[in-house]
C-alpha cells in the first residue's frame, strides 16, 4: 500500500519557550506523534527515554525538545527502523539518520507499470520527461506558504488532468514522501502536515463522491484501522482505488476498537474489511488484533491488510489477505467476484 502517512492527529498544545522545560502532557504527545501512551511508558523503562518531568499531580510532562525527538523517532520507525536502533539518540543523530533514510527509501507503491520516484529525487533532481515534478514542487511550496485555497485548487486541477488513479499513485504518493522528509529535516511544522493532509483528504473525498453508485457485483467494503494506528491518509488512498473498481466503500476513519469493527460489519453487511498498518506498530498488537477480528467475523467476510508493518509479510494469519500495493487491489477484487455465487 502507500508510503508512510505523514498526518498526525490532534493539535500541538502550547508550552514554555524553553525547549527543555516540561509542558506537554502524555496525551498531547500521543496525539502529536502517533506514539501510544503505553509505548512511551515502555520506552521510559526500557531505554531510559523519554525522561518526563511531573506536574503538581504527579502526571508526566514532556519538554518540547523531547517531543521533537519523539517526532523524529516516529518518522524513522515508519521508515522501517526498530526502536532499539533509534530511541534515545540525540536530536542531531536522528536528523542525520532521517536524511540517510530519505535518500534510500523503497520504491513508492501504488503505481501501475511505472516506478514512482521518491519525492525528494523528483523535486531535487527531476529526470527528463518527469512532468509531475513541477506539480509536486508547486504543492509543497503552497503548503509552506499556507495557501489553503491555492493548494486545494492545484490538487483539484491535478485530479481533472490525471484522473483519480494517477493522481493518487503519481502525485499524492510521492508528495506524501516529500512532506514526510521535510518534516524529518525540520522544514515543516506539525500543523503544516495537518494542513496538507486535510487538503488532500478533502480533494479525495470529493473525487470519490463523484464516482457514483457501486455496481451490482460490487462488494461492500469497510475501511478502518486498529486503535493503535492513527494514520488515515493511506487508508483513504486505498479507498480511492476500491471506489474506482466499483466497490461500495464505508470508512470508519481511524482507531476503531476490534469489537466495534465486527459490529459495523454486521450492521452494514460488509463483505470485506480493509485495514492499514504502519511500520511502527507493535507486531503483537497487529497479530492479536487480526486474530481477534477474524474470530468475530462470519467466515464469508474477508480481511484485507496493507501497509509497512513487517509482520504482515513475515507471518501468515488465518483469514487475512495481505496486499503489497495499490495495484494488488484490482486482481484481488477479480478473485473475490469469481468466488461469489
Amino acid at each position: 500500500m502507500p508510503p508512510p502517512d505523514p498526518s498526525l492527529s490532534g493539535p500541538v498544545i502550547s508550552c514554555p519557550a524553553d525547549a527543555s522545560a516540561p509542558g506537554f502532557t502524555i496525551a498531547a504527545v500521543e496525539r502529536d506523534t502517533g506514539l501510544s501512551k503505553d509505548t512511551l511508558r515502555v520506552w521510559e523503562r526500557r531505554y531510559l527515554f523519554p525522561v518526563p518531568g511531573r506536574d503538581a499531580h504527579g502526571e508526566r510532562l514532556y519538554s518540547r525538545e523531547q517531543l521533537e525527538q519523539l517526532r523524529l523517532i516516529k518518522r524513522l520507525l515508519d521508515n522501517g527502523h526498530r526502536p532499539g536502533q533509534v530511541v534515545g539518540l540525540p536530536h542531531a543523530e536522528l536528523q542525520a539518520l532521517g536524511r540517510q533514510t530519505g535518500g534510500n527509501k523503497p520504491r513508492a507503491q501504488g503505481q501501475r507499470g511505472k516506478t514512482v520516484k521518491t519525492a525528494r529525487a523528483a523535486v531535487d533532481d527531476p529526470p527528463a520527461g518527469d512532468v509531475l515534478a513541477p506539480q509536486i514542487q508547486a504543492c509543497f511550496e503552497l503548503v509552506k506558504r499556507h495557501d489553503a485555497l491555492g493548494l486545494r485548487h492545484t490538487l483539484a486541477a491535478a485530479v481533472q488532468e490525471l484522473g483519480l488513479a494517477s493522481f493518487v499513485s503519481t502525485l499524492v504518493a510521492p508528495l506524501n514522501t516529500l512532506i514526510g522528509d521535510a518534516w524529518m529535516d525540520g522544514r515543516l511544522e506539525v500543523f503544516e502536515e495537518h494542513f496538507y493532509t486535510e487538503s488532500v483528504t478533502a480533494v479525495l473525498r470529493l473525487g470519490i463522491s463523484s464516482l457514483g453508485v457501486a455496481g451490482v457485483a460490487s462488494p461492500r467494503v469497510l475501511l478502518t484501522t486498529f486503535p493503535q494506528e492513527s494514520h488515515g491518509l493511506g487508508l483513504l488512498m486505498a479507498e480511492t482505488f476500491l471506489a474506482l473498481q466499483g466497490c461500495d466503500c464505508l470508512s470508519l476513519g481511524v482507531q476503531t476498537p476490534v469489537p466495534e469493527i465486527a459490529r459495523a460489519v454486521s450492521a452494514h453487511g460488509a463483505q470485506i474489511v480493509v485495514l492499514s498498518f504502519s511500520a511502527s506498530l507493535n507486531p503483537k498488537d497487529v497479530t492479536r488484533g487480526l486474530g481477534d477480528l477474524h474470530g468475530l467475523l462470519p467466515p464469508a467476510v474477508e480481511i484485507w491488510t496493507g501497509g509497512a508493518c513487517p509482520v504482515l509479510q513475515r507471518r501468515s494469519l488465518p483469514g487475512v489477505r495481505v496486499l503489497d500495493s495499490f495495484a494488488a487491489i484490482e486482481p484481488e477484487l477479480q478473485r473475490w467476484r469469481q468466488t461469489q455465487p
